[in-house]
């Protein structure tokens, strides 16, 4: 007598090996194709940091300049800050200190509540034909309700502080700014990546720059390692509840 199980593939036994072969490395190829493609579209499996936030280092003269005379006064080779700007970082490959600032709240409320009442009444006539008809059985009423009730509340904090540089200086006043901040903790690798365009008037004496000052800000924090994997859903998880109806 056959086993439930070997009455449902009764039908896969059936086949000839070589199309029975065939099946079975379709349905073992497609089960792991679909699982890399979830693996590999989780932003959160981020396994090194994106790359184009490589800091932005000046570019070097074409041509050498010759070395200063000994004894004269001015020596541009030791470096100098220019009257006008001053310290304050206003060329390609300066330093920036963003600080990071971001809190945000959004709460969402929705209340939605209906109510209907009808009624319907008979008077039959009391005398004729239709006077033995009861007034009660010709009475008639409805009513219909619907309460709903729906409340969302979510923060979002980060604070700190990332070093970037000036990758590019733009004729309105503006800069490109990026970089990041890599941590080799025992537990893993941990970064934080930044990029915006600020105004070169909004930074200050120290070259610092609130990151509420910054447009189009970009800030990517997440790592890796045993903890990150940890707290994370198994790509075989993610397989079943993507195609589980329910």
């Amino acid at each position: 007598m056959n086993t439930p199980f070997e009455h449902h593939f009764s039908g896969y036994a059936s086949l000839p090996p070589r199309r029975r072969k065939s099946a079975l490395r379709a349905m073992v190829a497609g089960t792991l194709v679909t699982a890399a493609v979830m693996f590999l579209i989780d932003p959160a499996n981020a396994g090194r940091p994106k790359p184009g936030f490589e800091p932005t280092l000046p570019q070097r003269p074409a041509v050498a300049t010759p070395p200063p005379t000994a004894g004269s006064i001015f020596n541009a080779s030791t470096g100098y800050t220019g009257f006008v700007e001053g310290r304050r970082a206003h060329q390609v490959g300066d330093l920036v200190t963003v600080v990071l600032i971001e809190n945000l709240t959004s709460a969402k409320t929705a209340v939605a509540r209906t109510q209907k009442q009808g009624q319907f009444a008979v008077t039959p006539p009391t005398a004729g034909p239709l006077s033995f008809l009861n007034p009660n059985a010709l009475n008639a009423s409805g009513g219909s309700s619907f309460n709903g009730q729906g409340n969302a509340l979510q923060t979002s904090t980060l604070a700190g502080d990332v070093a970037v540089t000036i990758a590019e200086v733009r004729g309105n006043g503006t800069a490109l700014v990026r970089g990041e901040k890599r941590m080799m903790l025992s537990q893993g690798l941990e970064w934080v990546q930044f990029s915006g365009i600020v105004r070169l008037g909004d930074i200050d004496q120290e070259n610092r720059i609130l990151s509420t000052q910054i447009a189009d800000a970009r800030v990517e924090y997440t790592g890796n390692g045993s903890v990150g994997r940890a707290s994370r859903e198994g790509w075989l998880s993610k397989f079943f509840n993507a195609i589980s109806p329910f």
